[in-house]
């Protein structure tokens, strides 16, 4: 289970760290609209995947005190 939370906390970190990167560097072309989203939509995505991550890190650090 832990392993699990780690891993899937270590994929969407990454993830909306990249995503978010990538909405800054449209935006910064002079671009609104990517594939029919507007930037900001993709860095709110972004942002919640890096929250989703660090919410399941922090659950495994519970678990793992709460276990060991």
């Amino acid at each position: 289970m832990i392993s699990l939370l780690l891993g899937v906390g270590r994929v969407a970190g990454v993830a909306g760290a990249l995503v978010c990167l990538a909405a800054i560097v449209i935006r910064m072309t002079g671009q609104f609209w990517v594939a029919g989203y507007q930037t900001g939509t993709l860095l709110l995505a972004g942002s919640a995947a890096m929250i989703g991550g660090c919410f399941c890190l922090l659950w495994a650090l519970t678990e793992q005190r709460r276990i060991g």
